[in-house]
């Protein structure tokens, strides 16, 4: 019983560690270079991220975007887009592999 105790005493002084960056710094970091964002609604965009905001607002430019046509995908071009962050599932930095 005593080994139970001391078990559980070590346990319990034990605290989570926080993570060395956290995430809005890893999307601040790759401002300036390639991302590829995917939203909620299945659109996929790649382009070069040139700002984001508290709410993960962001504005790419030179953007590719990748659409869905049945059985075949197609590309269209565009100069700057401001993507809500409300909308956006996912930030890949580094483009799309």
């Amino acid at each position: 019983m005593d080994s139970r105790i001391d078990t559980l005493s070590v346990s319990s002084n034990t605290t989570a560690s926080l993570p060395d960056i956290l995430p809005l710094e890893i999307i601040d970091k790759a401002i300036n270079q390639q991302v590829w964002i995917l939203l909620q609604s299945q659109r996929e965009f790649i382009g070069k991220l040139i700002g984001v905001d508290d709410f993960v607002n962001v504005i790419i430019e030179d953007v590719t975007e990748y659409i869905e046509d049945g059985e075949s995908r197609v590309m269209e071009h565009h100069g700057r887009m401001l993507l809500s962050g409300n909308s956006i599932a996912i930030i890949i930095p580094g483009g799309r592999p």
